[in-house]
């Protein structure tokens, strides 16, 4: 996907995004697919995070400044002793600067996955004639 052709979704800085890396970890892992429309529908991105261990009540995503953030939050367990822990259970904050006219269509949680799916949706063409009148 190029952000040259027409088809920006999504407005990542190389700066911000490598800022935004080192800073969290890379945590939660996630993925970003281009899905065609069916029947003549608008294209949909689906952002997906490996939120393992998050229940709904965990997890928050909202729309703000043009800005889709996705946070999660474990609640507390209260005292465990593990004996080995690999599952993460901290709290993180995913942001993506949105393009203009993207949407957020739906989010769902299964088996672990948070999927969020984005739509562009199709604009009319517009024309407009601009008239040309003599100098002087």
């Amino acid at each position: 996907m190029s952000l040259l052709d027409g088809s920006l979704w999504l407005s990542l800085s190389a700066e911000r995004v490598n800022a935004r890396t080192k800073a969290d970890g890379g945590y939660p892992p996630y993925n970003i697919e281009l899905i065609p429309g069916s029947d003549g529908g608008p294209e949909v991105l689906r952002i997906t995070l490996a939120v393992a261990g998050f229940g709904l009540d965990e997890l928050d995503v909202s729309i703000e400044d043009g800005q889709l953030l996705i946070r999660g939050a474990k609640h507390d367990e209260g005292t465990r002793d593990y004996l080995h822990r690999g599952i993460a259970a901290r709290q993180f904050k995913r942001t993506f600067a949105l393009a203009d006219g993207v949407e957020v269509r739906k989010a769902e949680l299964h088996d672990g996955l948070l999927a969020i799916e984005l739509e562009r949706p199709h604009r009319e063409k517009r024309v407009l004639k601009v008239g040309i009148v003599p100098a002087g």
